[in-house]
């Protein structure tokens, strides 16, 4: 059973970085996926603030799943590089991170994610990858 398989089979329980963060699966078609975090107090770094670290980790987790949809079965993928923009800060309410399939080559996938608060179309943070595509 592949990781899209077992996401649709167990849900977070599937990713235990999904159980440790409390990340919810939104949705996950062809080449897009949202995911949902709430933002705890544990999450906030020294000046009050959700740490960086957390956008860019729920943005790469929302890639993923917008691209396994895509793979052949036995295909897998591993990011190569990440850029984060940080456009905006937050000390509570639920993350949204949206991920969206740009195009896919042979060897590499190209991919974004942006990172809203529910109910907002404010982006909080923009991140682009670079995954490249191995064969089991």
């Amino acid at each position: 059973m592949n990781y899209i398989e077992r996401i649709k089979a167990e849900g977070r329980d599937a990713n235990p970085f999904f159980t440790l963060m409390g990340i919810e699966i939104g949705s996950v078609s062809r080449g897009s996926a949202t995911l949902r975090m709430p933002v705890r107090p544990d999450m906030l770094n020294g000046e009050d603030f959700l740490q960086g670290g957390l956008f860019t980790a729920l943005a790469d987790e929302a890639m993923v799943l917008a691209i396994y949809p895509q793979l052949d079965p036995q295909e897998r993928i591993a990011t190569i590089s990440e850029n984060t923009t940080f456009l905006s800060g937050t000390q509570r309410g639920v993350l949204v991170g949206t991920g969206r399939m740009i195009k896919k080559g042979r060897r590499v996938i190209f991919a974004e994610a942006d990172v809203t608060l529910d109910g907002s179309d404010r982006i909080l943070s923009r991140s682009t990858a670079t995954f490249m595509v191995t064969k089991t």
